[in-house]
């Protein structure tokens, strides 16, 4: 769904606010969801999303004005098919989206964040049975991978740079900070 549990935000919120990272781009916003929450902290961020659901930029006003400020800039596309240069942010943000990937694809995509230069990766996905189909005849959110904790902690860890992890009842939040 174009939403998410609020489990792990208050976790995340704190990493934010750690890192003060000035440009971010976030995967797969939804209703932005990130954006509410750290936009407030800091508000010099330049904010990127990358969104391949194109009703929900509408739906979901997600495109800054004059009075309130949502993304600064918006892709409409596959994020497997954005140019590198999207990732080269002080943050990344793939909240509740590698779900939504094959696995093979959400560990691609997340190696090349890293190569493109990202400094802080912050992921969000259920760590508990999720089963999901198309929502708001958006086929993309379809689950295509149920995301075990464990199996996420190797992914992470696999990535090189420094992990925090959050473990919650349904979701599992992970930090991943370039060394």
């Amino acid at each position: 769904m174009p939403t998410s549990d609020a489990e792990g935000k208050d976790w995340s919120l704190d990493w934010f606010r750690y890192h003060l990272p000035n440009t971010v781009t976030d995967v797969g916003p939804g209703e932005g969801t990130y954006a509410k929450l750290f936009r407030p902290v800091h508000e010099g961020v330049w904010w990127t999303a990358i969104e391949i659901h194109k009703p929900y930029i509408a739906k979901y006003k997600l495109k800054s004005t004059k009075t309130r400020r949502m993304y600064d800039e918006i892709h409409v596309e596959d994020v497997r098919e954005s140019e590198d240069h999207l990732f080269h942010r002080d943050l990344v943000v793939l909240g509740d989206v590698a779900e939504h990937l094959p696995r093979e694809h959400a560990v691609a995509l997340l190696e090349r964040i890293v190569a493109a230069g990202a400094w802080n990766i912050l992921v969000s996905v259920p760590i508990v049975e999720s089963v999901q189909g198309e929502v708001d005849s958006n086929p993309h959110e379809a689950h295509l991978h149920q995301w075990d904790a464990n199996d996420m902690d190797a992914v992470m860890a696999g990535l090189g740079g420094h992990v925090e992890t959050f473990r919650g009842g349904t979701l599992g939040c992970w930090w991943w900070t370039r060394t």
